[in-house]
């Protein structure tokens, strides 16, 4: 093994993959890619194992190794020609749910096919039921849009425009679609030619040897970790609040079984597969796990499928952690991946309590809209993030006004979000007291108001509205989120469930909104570590100096005296 060949490869990959993505956030047409960065970059090789991947949206990370396996199965190496692109999004070939498009392209040297240039991307607008990708009310995969299986959209270098037109035709924003479409293709292209840039610099026998050492290197790494963790079997329940459909909670049972060098994570138990689209595809279920363990591992352990060998999962199929076709899943990848992370933190903090942190958020906001801007005349769909508090740790507060653990996609520019669409944003800021009490406080979370300014309509897909992030070691848990719409003309604020009739205030589907409505949303703040009475009155000094709390919450939660 030639470390030093290793590492030089390695780190180009990562900037190939960077690059890529860079490319698709300079040359997309929706703020998801070009503001909140909501897609990932990544090389695999021919036998579809992940080799290298670029730091952007961690639910994806995970799911490439089984995007691009999957892809494999139904478009053998031998039907692969130079120049050949291959789309794809079905769920149930691997793809962690509808609006995440995937595209590959088999990079050839020397007439073989050595690797893959993958891009994974979220699409606002995909068909179905409801504007915006996010059918809350989705019982069936057919409401929650077109599914692609993996097909060429590009053969030999050249468009099928039957395939074009097949997915232009079935979204309500078809202009954006085909950018958005084209910025991931352009990516693929980047990465195939700097790949064999890679690969003449070096040769194809040492660039082989060298990617089979480096995802040997990723594996020993992860076990070596692994085995310093004590062996046992660390369990913890979480919940998702409800389905969209039904007022009931539905159970992720996590089992981590750490066994000398390896970790086998089973979610056996966990509740029979929901009417609602709170489903996780078997993508999202080992994604979730890859993210949990690669967050309370060594940071520098290269991020391949060599890293993943040593982590097993069972996910029974017919539950919410392996959804059966056709049921609905599109809020698998948003809501119930990031419960399922911090599922594995509350089993592992009594594994490993030092890399763990009480419960986040957990919860992306998922609030989408569409309709006709009469001012452009032009189709619009947009989603918009909400920012949650994350959980305190045994050294530190949570962090505040963060994407939950599997997006870590960015803020969008108030500029931006009121120039593009038909709202004023009238207050957009931090959350006071959002935040669980604790030694270390859970961090806070963020709330907008808008005003809308054209004709619409909304959905949603969130949760923690009724259920609060968990604390840890005596921490208090995070307050609950809340979207809240007024009526113009009105002065009441009410939930989905008040003003609409609909049966969950998180999860719904198509509601209308009309120029002077208004909707506050509020994101669910980080569960707090450890007894709140042990944090240090200087810190609860500065947290009442910087808004951070009230002077009562200090009171009621932390004793704190205003004498």
């Amino acid at each position: 093994m030639d470390m030093i060949n290793m590492n030089i490869i390695e780190s180009a990959m990562i900037a190939i993959a960077k690059e890529m993505g860079i490319n698709v956030q300079k040359t997309a047409y929706s703020t998801i890619f070009s503001e909140a960065e909501d897609f990932t970059c990544a090389l695999a090789n021919r036998e579809g194992e992940l080799i290298a991947v670029a730091d952007f949206c961690p639910s994806q990370i995970g799911g490439v190794p089984l995007l691009v396996r999957s892809m494999l199965r139904e478009v053998p190496l031998s039907e692969m020609d130079e120049g050949d692109v291959i789309v794809h999004n079905d769920p149930y070939r691997g793809g962690l749910h509808t609006p995440e498009h995937t595209v590959f392209k088999p990079i050839f040297f020397d007439n073989e096919i050595i690797a893959f240039a993958v891009a994974v991307g979220h699409f606002v607008e995909v068909g179905g039921m409801a504007p915006g990708g996010f059918p809350g009310e989705a019982t069936e995969i057919f409401h929650e849009g077109l599914r692609v299986p993996p097909v060429k959209i590009m053969k030999r270098g050249k468009d099928v425009p039957e395939v074009w037109k097949m997915m232009l035709a079935n979204v309500r924003t078809p202009r954006g679609n085909y950018g958005d479409m084209r910025a991931l293709i352009s990516a693929v292209d980047l990465g195939e030619m700097r790949f064999r840039e890679l690969v003449s610099k070096y040769g194809a026998d040492v660039f082989s040897r060298t990617l089979s050492d480096l995802l040997d290197y990723s594996e020993r790494r992860m076990r070596a970790e692994i085995s310093t963790f004590p062996d046992g079997k660390y369990t913890f329940i979480d919940k998702v609040e409800d389905d969209g459909i039904e007022d009931k909670e539905y159970e992720i049972h996590v089992a981590v079984h750490v066994h000398r060098d390896e970790v086998i994570i089973d979610y056996s138990g966990s509740s029979p597969q929901a009417k609602g689209p709170i489903n996780a595809t078997l993508g999202v279920a080992w994604s979730a796990a890859f993210n949990a363990m690669l967050h309370l591992t060594d940071q520098s352990i290269p991020k391949n499928s060599g890293c993943f060998r040593p982590i097993r999962v069972i996910a029974p199929a017919g539950t919410i952690m392996n959804v059966d076709y056709p049921g609905s899943e599109v809020g698998g990848n948003t809501e119930t991946h990031p419960l399922i992370v911090c599922a594995i933190f509350g089993a592992m903090a009594n594994c490993v309590p030092q890399r763990v942190m009480a419960s986040e958020g957990t919860t992306h906001g998922c609030f989408v809209f569409g309709g006709h801007d009469k001012v452009t005349d032009e189709p619009f769909g947009g989603f918009d993030f909400s920012y949650v508090g994350y959980g305190g740790r045994s050294f530190a507060d949570g962090n505040d006004a963060t994407d939950s653990i599997n997006g870590n996609c960015a803020n969008t520019p108030m500029e931006v979000f009121e120039t593009r669409f038909p709202w004023i944003v009238e207050e957009y800021a931090l959350r006071p007291d959002s935040g669980g009490a604790g030694r270390h406080r859970g961090g806070l979370s963020n709330v907008k108001q808008m005003l809308c300014t054209g004709e619409m309509l909304v959905s949603q897909m969130t949760n923690k509205h009724k259920i609060g992030a968990w604390g840890l070691k005596g921490g208090f848990e995070g307050q609950v989120g809340a979207t809240l719409y007024m009526r113009s003309g009105s002065e009441d604020w009410k939930t989905a469930v008040e003003a609409f009739g609909k049966v969950s205030p998180s999860k719904y589907s198509n509601i209308e909104m009309k120029p002077g409505d208004r909707v506050r949303v509020l994101a669910p703040g980080g569960g707090g570590f450890g007894n709140p009475a042990e944090r240090s009155p200087q810190a609860v000094d500065n947290d009442i100096a910087e808004g951070f709390i009230s002077v009562k919450e200090a009171e009621d939660k932390y004793g704190f005296s205003s004498g």
